[in-house]
């Protein structure tokens, strides 16, 4: 049976079909926001097979297996490559109506030319072709990301990361970008204070700092910045519950810090007095240097304790967190404000419930200065896909501007993912062109052609300056 995948898939009208094909489609990439491995880019990788690239590591696969009644072996554990493949391509035509089911048939069509549906019968067929393909100097890392049009990824990197490989591909005739993206989380994480104090001595290393004071800490953490932006980073990332905006005086925090460096627990008002300073001193730095920050907010991780004793963080176990959101998110983003230091912009959301307060929430903060620098991003995690991206694409038309978007990113571990892009880009498409034809928008394919450009790709160029 042939994919169901053709040349005008999610494009409704004619309006949408031209939209995409004569504007959206030929754009490059700009993939602002992955979890890609930098090594394994610098050292081309060759994968031996299609688990690879595509099954170690997808949380998102793994949690429909695991729903689908596949063992754990089959997933994270020593099953071979081809028995997880297997179990995959048994669970796809279950995944019917989940975005997997759209993800993997782009995914083999655009990267292998395979047009099969993929399933029990397939699997060897469609294994074997995407293997042996896989194999060629083609189809090799870098060929991959070639072969999607993507100039520039930005990956997601830790303060006390070498980045010996963004300085290697910089170095590279490789024919796209890659920059880091500064990703803290670790230097606001005083839940576990044996961590969080292993992980400030590894920091004082790196930083050549001792750091016994929360000035030491802040001033190691300058250092490193200052690092990341000679290696052409202009972006942070910040994985948080909640935002944090208790108020604190800088008595409070000095001593908050030196317990915790002693080892001495913390109670819930220390932790979120020392995670508010710690916070905002973070988005002093990116001001002061010009870059923009993003905030993922919303998830509620590891809820399965004994699993995520078992396989550790990013195996399948998180969820939507329900937090109340506005009122921190208000206070922080206006103390920044308030002193002249908010940074350029972008937010994520996980809770579907909170999609309004972000459409408002930025345009609280826009000041002119910057087309759309306040910025609520694409449709994240479990609201990747084609209702989360129509959900969020509509609520922010409504309440902000659409045509300032910087539109999306993948948020990946596979470098197969960057059909994703196409996904959006028809989907947007898709919203327009319906719009058009029910006389909602003027039919001027030039405004429109040049809107769509722009959320595909010139928005993101022109905000992070790449």
């Amino acid at each position: 049976m042939k994919n169901f995948i053709d040349d005008n898939f999610l494009l409704q009208t004619k309006t949408a079909e031209y939209l995409y094909h004569e504007h959206a489609k030929k754009m490059p990439i700009i993939d602002y926001h992955c979890h890609l491995i930098p090594q394994q880019m610098a050292e081309n990788k060759q994968y031996e097979n299609v688990t690879q690239p595509w099954l170690y590591g997808d949380h998102y696969k793994w949690r429909a297996m695991r729903t689908n009644g596949v063992e754990e072996r089959f997933c994270t554990g020593d099953a071979s490559d081809w028995e997880k493949f297997e179990k995959w391509a048994e669970t796809v035509p279950h995944t019917l109506r989940n975005p997997l089911y759209h993800w993997t048939h782009l995914e083999l069509r655009r990267y292998f030319g395979i047009e099969d549906l993929l399933n029990k019968e397939s699997a060897k067929r469609v294994y074997d072709k995407a293997s042996s393909m896989l194999q060629t100097n083609e189809y090799q890392v870098q060929g991959l990301i070639k072969k999607m049009n993507v100039e520039v990824i930005c990956t997601t990197d830790d303060p006390v990361d070498s980045l010996e490989y963004h300085k290697q591909l910089s170095n590279s005739d490789a024919e796209f970008k890659i920059y880091p993206a500064w990703r803290p989380d670790k230097a606001m994480a005083v839940d576990d204070l044996q961590k969080y104090n292993e992980y400030l001595d590894a920091l004082a290393t790196v930083a050549e700092k001792e750091i016994k004071t929360y000035q030491d800490l802040l001033e190691a953490l300058k250092i490193r910045h200052d690092f990341f932006h000679s290696m052409g980073c202009r972006l942070s990332d910040h994985g948080i519950e909640n935002f944090f905006a208790t108020p604190y005086t800088q008595k409070e925090v000095d001593s908050i810090f030196k317990k915790a460096r002693s080892g001495k627990a913390l109670n819930a008002d220390e932790i979120d007095k020392i995670k508010s300073a710690l916070l905002y001193d973070f988005g002093v730095m990116d001001h002061e240097k010009g870059w923009v920050q993003q905030y993922h907010v919303g998830a509620m991780r590891n809820n399965n304790t004994r699993l995520f004793n078992a396989l550790g963080p990013d195996t399948g176990f998180d969820s939507i967190g329900d937090y109340q959101l506005a009122t921190p998110m208000s206070r922080f983003f206006d103390k920044l404000d308030k002193d002249n230091k908010l940074a350029s912009t972008i937010l994520y959301n996980l809770n579907p419930a909170d999609n309004h307060i972000m459409g408002t929430m930025i345009g609280n903060f826009q000041d002119g200065s910057v087309p759309g620098k306040m910025q609520w991003g694409s449709g994240w995690w479990f609201l990747d896909q084609k209702y989360g991206m129509e959900d969020q694409m509509n609520v922010l038309s409504t309440l902000g501007l659409l045509s300032r978007f910087v539109g999306m990113l993948t948020d990946s571990r596979s470098f197969l993912s960057f059909p994703r892009h196409e996904y959006f880009r028809r989907i947007l498409c898709n919203l327009l062109g319906n719009d058009v034809e029910n006389g909602e928008l003027p039919d001027d394919k030039a405004m429109l052609g040049n809107m769509v450009e722009d959320i595909c790709y010139n928005n993101a160029k022109n905000f992070f300056n790449f």
